[in-house]
């Protein structure tokens, strides 16, 4: 995997360290009341199809934030993927196929802290998927150009919307002033921003040309072919791990530039750290063996996720 360390911490997500314990609190405050209602209302509106659907996108997402590309400057950013989840399994279930994802990426690949787990999930999951989901709605029953475009403008908000927000927290946690940290994140993330709009323009397109019944309400389920083909899919992707760019992410390069990356605190254990198998070393082979570990745990734990909304 493509990303800096500091004494074994992993800067894809914000670590420990970075928000303080009041501003941590708050934000797994704002976020369980979301879980909470996510939770409540996918059981209310329980869509059978979704649940196959959600361990496939859960997967892919996971496959597809390991992948790094390149930005100007020396930085480089990856993929968030809110906003593809929520328009393809809605709000509610992509917020919990989001919040697996991310809680997965804690705590086996120790990437992002678990006091700042509750800010992640916020951050990467909530408030870019909710603003995506938000925009795709406006134009749902237009034409598919229409759709693609409102997409591309929606994904690059959503990556706006939440550096701004991971700027506030870091501002109003006294990491570093808000007048540095606003304008830092959102600069960097304006050029990452496009890189989301296009990977996921790309994908909603894929799904538009092979399976759109998946966009529509009364969409059936899948087949236990199509299902299969999908893992596959992001097993696939994570064979493009090792090309990842090298470079920092945004909000390592603002942490380098601001002076706070010393203030990330290392994961209290570590089991598949920096996505390598231990052992194996940071090798090409040890990152994709891990990713498809990942990938395939990812898929597992959102389709259960779903048959546990099933059954209640």
């Amino acid at each position: 995997m493509s990303t800096l360390f500091l004494a074994g911490i992993q800067l894809l997500h914000v670590p420990d360290g970075f928000l303080n314990i009041p501003i941590s609190v708050l934000c797994w405050v704002v976020t369980l009341i979301v879980l909470y209602f996510a939770v409540k209302q996918a059981q209310d509106d329980f869509d059978e199809r979704l649940v196959p659907l959600a361990g496939i996108m859960a997967a892919f997402i996971f496959a597809a934030q390991m992948l790094n590309f390149p930005v100007a400057g020396g930085t480089s950013g990856h993929l968030i993927g809110a906003t593809l989840s929520f328009v393809v399994l809605g709000p509610w279930v992509g917020t919990l196929a989001m919040t697996a994802v991310i809680s997965l990426q804690a705590l086996i690949f120790q990437d992002g802290g678990l006091v700042v787990m509750g800010a992640n999930i916020l951050v990467m999951g909530i408030v870019p998927g909710f603003v995506g989901y938000g925009l795709f709605q406006m134009v749902k029953n237009q034409s598919r150009g229409v759709q693609l475009g409102a997409t591309a403008v929606a994904a690059w908000l959503s990556v706006m919307l939440a550096a701004l927000v991971t700027a506030l927290l870091l501002g109003f946690s006294g990491t570093t002033a808000l007048s540095v940290a606003i304008p830092a994140m959102l600069g960097v993330h304006a050029l990452i921003g496009l890189g989301e709009a296009l990977i996921t323009v790309a994908a909603l397109s894929f799904i538009m040309q092979t399976r759109p019944q998946l966009l529509t309400d009364d969409a059936p389920a899948g087949s236990g072919k199509w299902i299969v083909s999908g893992i596959i899919l992001a097993l696939l992707v994570v064979l493009l791990a090792p090309f990842a760019s090298g470079s920092p992410d945004g909000l390592e390069w603002v942490a380098e530039q601001a002076g706070f990356l010393h203030t990330a605190v290392n994961a209290p254990f570590q089991l598949l750290p920096d996505y390598t198998i231990p052992g194996l070393g940071e090798t090409g082979s040890s990152t994709i063996l891990a990713g498809m570990i990942g990938a395939l745990i990812v898929a597992a734990v959102t389709f259960g996720l779903g048959r546990l909304l099933r059954r209640s």
